[in-house]
């Protein structure tokens, strides 16, 4: 056998994988193996992977899926939870969980770009928790964490640079994003940033670069989806076969009393011992100095329902409380608290966003809350009695009227 033909046997098959794996991810066709049980699977699973993909969530919310927009609070999956009395009742809607600890309104932001079309004139449910608005807002290491290269090309290709809030959206991304592999995605945000629109050259460059990352989400999202069907299955065992919401009320109270036995906070006993809060006296006072009612994160979240007023999506707002009896064990100030609330709902209301279920009071109420910041029994109950109604029955069409003020200095300060 000549040299030749030895090193074609060898670099060969090399050379015409990569040639398919080009063809592949450059092919003007749509790969989509989804299937109801992996979208069942991916609605409940909070997964990274998910999150910073579009295929799956796309075909689920066209199958009737809703948006149920947050952050850590979905992770408490008590029998009270969204998703869980949705499968017990067999709800018209089921909630499909976008977010998870470390996602906040930028993250939220961008990751719309990728269901602009399945939100369009459709509902969704959205937790705000205060604890987002910390002066700096998302951490870098949140952001970058669940940063999606996808997303973020989708959003590239539809930004206008002329508008204050893609010019604001493109800042914040810039100042957030790690530069590593990165360059000619912050060149481009530069550029928006600047008012200058993408060149055609740009255009043509991100187009074909959104077709490789369209087509490798269709072929690899939908692989070690973590499956918590289980879970909620146990968990709707636990509920009456009627749905009541004064039942679920008193149920929820029996959970909770039963749950948090080992403290006087009415904290979650494996949340007390998990995060070591016993014993040592450490907490008291260490939430003096901090801050939610001064945040850049007022103007991310500008741009979240800035997103929502384009597609006209009709959206319940949550706003929970904080544990009041830990809040005020740790010096949290209460009126900050109070100017955090107020601040939202003004946010909200003052742009025709009505639906707003503001439980910012109701911190100190038994069981309500699962640990120090996350909605437990009583307070996913409470959820319900807006959610559901909000969701199953026609709501009037949402008349939204957008004010760029709420990217200043001067309200993120106020």
């Amino acid at each position: 056998m000549g040299l030749k033909k030895k090193l074609f046997m060898i670099i060969g098959p090399v050379i015409l994988a990569i040639i398919l794996i080009v063809v592949i991810l450059l092919a003007p066709v749509k790969y989509n193996f989804s299937s109801a049980k992996t979208e069942e699977k991916a609605a409940v699973s909070q997964s990274k992977n998910i999150l910073g993909g579009s295929v799956i969530r796309q075909q689920a919310l066209e199958d009737g899926y809703v948006p149920f927009i947050g952050s850590s609070e979905y992770s408490r999956m008590d029998s009270m939870h969204p998703s869980v009395l949705a499968k017990k009742y067999n709800r018209s809607y089921r909630p499909f969980l976008m977010g998870t600890g470390g996602t906040q309104s930028l993250t939220h932001y961008f990751d719309l770009q990728g269901i602009k079309d399945q939100i369009k004139n459709k509902k969704a449910v959205f937790i705000v928790s205060p604890q987002w608005f910390v002066p700096g807002g998302v951490s870098k290491q949140a952001f970058n964490m669940f940063y999606s290269p996808l997303q973020t090309t989708e959003w590239l290709l539809s930004a206008n640079a002329k508008t204050e809030s893609d010019q604001y959206a493109a800042k914040r991304f810039i100042a957030l994003m790690s530069d590593g592999g990165n360059e000619s995605i912050l060149k481009a945000m530069q550029k928006i940033a600047d008012g200058e629109s993408l060149s055609g050259t740009d255009t043509n460059i991100f187009r074909m670069k959104l077709t490789i990352l369209q087509h490798e989400d269709e072929l690899f999202s939908g692989f070690s989806v973590p499956n918590r069907m289980q879970l909620i299955d146990r968990q709707t065992r636990n509920l009456p076969a009627k749905y009541d919401l004064a039942t679920l009320d008193v149920l929820a109270g029996r959970f909770g009393a039963k749950g948090t036995t080992n403290n006087d906070f009415g904290i979650q006993n494996s949340y007390w011992t998990g995060r070591h809060l016993d014993g040592t006296g450490k907490f008291a006072g260490k939430q003096a100095k901090l801050n939610y009612d001064r945040s850049v994160e007022f103007s991310d979240f500008q741009l979240v329902l800035n997103q929502f007023s384009k597609e006209h999506t009709n959206v319940l707002f949550i706003v929970p409380p904080v544990n009041k009896r830990w809040s005020e064990y740790t010096g949290l100030s209460a009126e900050m608290l109070k100017n955090n609330a107020t601040k939202i709902t003004e946010q909200l209301k003052s742009q025709g966003f009505d639906h707003v279920a503001d439980f910012s009071k109701r911190g100190n109420e038994k069981y309500f809350m699962a640990d120090t910041i996350h909605l437990g029994w009583k307070g996913w109950v409470a959820v319900d009695r807006y959610v559901n109604p909000f969701l199953t029955q026609k709501q009037a069409k949402p008349d939204y009227h957008m004010d760029n003020y709420y990217y200043s200095k001067d309200w993120q300060q106020e």
